[in-house]
């Protein structure tokens, strides 16, 4: 606990759209270096900053290797030790308690004695209805995404509100090259800053494939479950359902059954890794079935597919969407019955297509379009967009009017 005061406190904290303001308890989760911890230490420095003093706090990350085997009866002994170095109640920062069995009884053991408590997680078991059941509402929870866009310009010296309005001719390029980079090779706030970033989402993916899901669940067929992973790289414009997918891995020679397959695929679902999206138009059983998995940064689908520009540009309004709406199945929806629209807005009554380049010699514009319009008698649409790399316009199609939107522009603004 001493030691992690000097951690905390040599980091200098990069600002993020995440405001741990507002509510005294807080679970933030989601996949391994989205910038979970870096939260915690901005709120600590912010607290020091304001009067308190590490006589109020505790900082404990449960990644330390001098923590493993720690169990859920040794968690008291956080608050013993902080009793004999000082007097004061403190703020509790809790960061990977996942690793800790049954850690969520504790958490509410200290929510109900008015602790102050921000918990971080890498694993969406984490908001399962188990775990939230236990902690019976005493804690607001959120998923933390990757650097969305704005955050990206904003640690490159980059203003987003002013150059979405008032961006001159060669600020803009500035934008777009940096909107390029963003676009390969994703927002992990670590890698944004790095000359060479592919040795840095190697080192990341191995982390989250070896120990956030083969080790953590105990998977001995790795081949397998990393040509599985590669293969929703190379899919991700289309669904994938359980028993294609087990095909798929069984014709490279390696045999797999679909209840592995639901398994490796829910382990992947678990560590942030991949993100489903379900069809609006299937039954209960297809929609559980057979969904659109989309990765949690587009930097991980450069390191794992070749020819993926147009899979890059789709996963990236996805990533908009479900960061802002969040990942929960009632959130986000495709739509697939004989009409197939990208993306689906309950909420906001939007429709979205994604179409690279609406370059008409290939039929592009009269395509896109159409589904728009057809798709106005099975779903309530009061916006119609398409996101394009580039393209903008505005243009109105049997008496409906679609945005067309480049890519940049979509994700620095609201949907």
């Amino acid at each position: 606990m001493l030691e992690n005061r000097e951690e905390v406190m040599r980091h200098e904290v990069v600002k993020r759209n995440v405001s741990l303001d507002g509510f005294d308890r807080q679970v933030l989760v989601g996949v391994r270096r989205a910038g979970k911890s870096y939260l915690l230490y901005g709120k600590i420095q912010e607290l020091i900053s304001q009067g308190y003093s590490w006589n109020d706090i505790v900082y404990l990350n449960f990644e330390d290797e001098r923590l493993a085997g720690m169990e859920l009866a040794d968690l008291n002994m956080i608050l013993e030790v902080h009793a004999g170095l000082s007097d004061k109640r403190p703020m509790l920062f809790l960061d990977e308690i996942q690793n800790v069995e049954g850690w969520e009884h504790f958490a509410r053991r200290i929510a109900e004695n008015k602790f102050k408590v921000f918990i971080t997680g890498s694993n969406a078991r984490m908001l399962s209805k188990d775990v939230s059941a236990v902690l019976g509402g005493r804690y607001l929870t959120r998923e933390v995404f990757p650097m969305q866009f704005n955050e990206y310009m904003a640690i490159h010296g980059m203003d987003s509100t002013s150059e979405l309005l008032t961006a001159t001719t060669a600020s803009r390029g500035e934008l777009k090259s940096l909107f390029e980079e963003y676009f390969q090779f994703g927002g992990f706030p670590e890698c944004a800053g790095l000359p060479v970033k592919r040795d840095y989402l190697m080192s990341l993916y191995q982390k989250i494939f070896l120990g956030d899901i083969a080790a953590r669940n105990k998977i001995e067929n790795i081949f397998a479950l990393r040509v599985l992973i590669r293969k929703l790289a190379e899919s991700i414009k289309q669904p994938l359902s359980f028993t294609r997918a087990a095909n798929i891995v069984a014709s490279t020679g390696t045999k797999i059954g679909k209840s592995t397959v639901i398994n490796y695929l829910t382990y992947a679902t678990d560590a942030y890794l991949i993100l489903p999206v379900r069809n609006i138009a299937d039954n209960l059983v297809g929609k559980v079935s057979n969904p659109k998995y989309y990765f949690i940064d587009n930097g991980l689908i450069s390191l794992l597919a070749l020819d993926i520009r147009t899979s890059l540009l789709e996963n990236l309004v996805a990533l908009k969407l479900l960061s802002t709406y969040g990942t929960k199945e009632e959130t986000i929806y495709f739509y697939n019955h004989g009409i197939e629209v990208d993306f689906y807005v309950p909420s906001t009554e939007t429709a979205i297509q994604v179409s690279y380049s609406m370059n008409d010699a290939e039929g592009t514009f009269e395509r896109e379009t159409k589904a728009l319009v057809k798709v106005q008698s099975r779903l309530l649409c009061r916006r119609n967009i398409i996101v394009t790399y580039d393209d903008e316009d505005i243009v109105e199609k049997d008496g409906i009017r679609i945005e067309i939107i480049p890519a940049w522009k979509f994700v620095l603004g609201s949907v």
